[in-house]
């Protein structure tokens, strides 16, 4: 009767665990269902960047702080107008964007939920030009949209819960203590796995995503190849198991695969570096003028 009771526990709290709200990540069309919503994660991610903001150091670099902001926040308008003109502008409704470039050699750049993103200088020599970093942006952004972060909370969630009926089902079974020991062992591990190729597939779909944003944004998705070219060769790839990361092979065979899907979505950008400032006023003044018209 112990162990009946036991496993009609283990079976209810699956079924409370498999509950959440199911929704379409936009661009790649996969199904996801989350256990934890936007208000949970933004106040801890938002608590979490500003003590890290309070910690970082600033570049100094004035110009490549400029256009980190300037390519950030014209990939997040041109996601945002994507979203809205597909009924999906509710999905950020909260983020409130933020781009920084702070000191470090590190050849990086992360996200935090809600559309807060660091980029490290150390990354600027691979990525050359505006082009590249907005594939580095994108994929960034990708993230924040397709809420990744909320997803490995919520399988966090149900791994800890899946691990802990399973302990209990095997003392209501009356399994031996070493049984239970190796049981959990295996669990472990292959929780492990499963979880860096989880983090993988999701590394993939900001990939998919970020190249079509970069794309909307005007800015030359090809440059995905060669960029990604170059991040191989500082040696940042892995074909592990257990990385949370593509190979650099498996990435650029990939984004070769989406770029006809990307271009659909390109309009080059007619302004260049030194001329956006006169461009935009100019183009501003002229939408003005025409809804006076109207």
């Amino acid at each position: 009767m112990k162990s009946i009771r036991v496993i009609l526990l283990a079976v209810v709290s699956v079924l409370m665990v498999s509950c959440g709200t199911t929704s379409t990540v936009p661009i790649t069309g996969r199904k996801q269902t989350l256990l934890v919503n936007d208000e949970q994660v933004l106040g801890l991610s938002n608590q979490q960047y500003q003590q890290y903001m309070q910690s970082a150091k600033p570049s100094t670099n004035a110009a490549n702080t400029a256009m980190v902001k300037r390519v950030g926040q014209n990939l997040a308008n041109a996601v945002v107008s994507y979203l809205n003109q597909n009924g999906l502008g509710a999905e950020v409704a909260n983020y409130k964007w933020e781009f920084n470039l702070v000191q470090s050699n590190e050849v990086n750049a992360w996200c935090l939920p809600g559309g807060k993103i660091v980029v490290y200088e150390g990354i600027l020599p691979v990525t050359q030009n505006e082009a590249s970093l907005a594939i580095v942006l994108g994929h960034e952004i990708a993230h924040a949209v397709a809420k990744h972060s909320a997803e490995r909370l919520s399988n966090e969630y149900k791994n800890q819960y899946g691990t802990q009926i399973l302990g209990a089902v095997l003392q209501g079974a009356g399994a031996s203590e070493g049984l239970q020991q190796i049981i959990s062992l295996g669990t472990q591990v292959g929780g492990s796995i499963w979880t860096s190729g989880f983090s993988r597939k999701q590394e993939s779909e900001a990939d998919h995503m970020g190249l079509v944003f970069a794309a909307m944004a005007g800015y030359d998705p090809e440059v995905a190849v060669t960029f990604w070219q170059r991040m191989a060769a500082q040696g940042t790839g892995s074909s592990s198991i257990f990385s949370d990361h593509p190979s650099d092979a498996k990435r650029i065979q990939d984004i070769q695969g989406w770029l006809p899907e990307a271009k659909k979505y390109y309009v080059p950008k007619v302004t260049t570096t030194t001329s956006t400032k006169k461009t935009t006023t100019k183009k501003t003044t002229t939408k003005k003028k025409t809804t006076k018209k109207k």
